[in-house]
């Protein structure tokens, strides 16, 4: 059973979470911002003591790698890659948006999505799930997912207009969530577009991401890792635009 240690810095929620064989057995949260370097190791310290594991127990270290917060990204990535380096073990890394979606096709499946949320037809279920991580101004992080939480798109940076998804829109239910998604729910409009609440990036979310990966022995290269940043927004062309 492999006792996995999970941070999550990338956004404005600090999260460290303790998983063993892919259950969470501890969990240290703080969802204010802006305080990850002050209760990072804090947080390291209260889920091992919880989950009653020694540092030497661990079998691996988990960070999310982004996209999301530059400063975020790099304190949660150094201390990571300093556990790896102090206790020689392995580095995993996951996609903030993946475990999003890992963790919203759950609420799928088990119907904890609310049903207020849902289109206006009750027998449409959705076809693609889409996080959204908050940039700046309109613009997100995003990348679309099958209902079973399957990444179908390059990760990218999007500037949201009036014109996006629109053909994703037309063809199905496209679930939108994540802390970029309440900014968007006045410009994607429809029946088919799904806002079910503001579900916030969480280390608990990459607890089976990680397991697989441990499994697979997926490690990244401790001393050359770096988080993955996105710098280029993709701006939505209105369809009546003129070249």
């Amino acid at each position: 059973m492999a006792n996995i240690l999970l941070v999550e810095t990338a956004t404005e929620v600090c999260s460290v979470a303790l998983a063993t064989a892919g259950e969470v057995v501890a969990l240290e949260e703080d969802t204010e911002g802006g305080r990850h370097s002050a209760l990072l190791t804090v947080f390291v310290e209260r889920v091992l003591a919880t989950a009653g594991i020694r540092p030497e127990d661990l079998d691996a270290v988990c960070v999310s790698r982004g996209p999301g917060s530059y400063t975020g990204l790099r304190i949660g990535v150094s201390a990571a890659k300093g556990l790896c380096y102090a206790l020689g073990i392995p580095l995993l890394a996951i996609s903030t948006l993946d475990a999003l979606a890992a963790h919203a096709a759950k609420l799928l499946d088990s119907g904890e999505i609310p049903e207020h949320s849902a289109p206006e037809d009750p027998f449409k279920v959705p076809h693609l799930l889409c996080p959204m991580l908050d940039a700046r101004r309109m613009e997100v992080y995003t990348a679309l997912y099958d209902r079973h939480g399957h990444r179908l798109t390059d990760i990218t940076a999007r500037i949201i207009g009036k014109d996006s998804f629109i053909a994703e829109l037309s063809s199905g239910a496209v679930v939108f969530f994540g802390n970029g998604a309440p900014k968007c729910r006045e410009i994607i409009t429809g029946p088919n577009a799904w806002f079910p609440g503001h579900l916030q990036a969480s280390a608990r979310f990459m607890s089976q991401l990680a397991q697989e990966r441990y499994e697979k022995q997926e490690f990244e290269n401790v001393p050359y890792f770096e988080p993955f940043y996105l710098k280029d927004f993709i701006a939505t062309v209105p369809r009546n635009k003129v070249f």
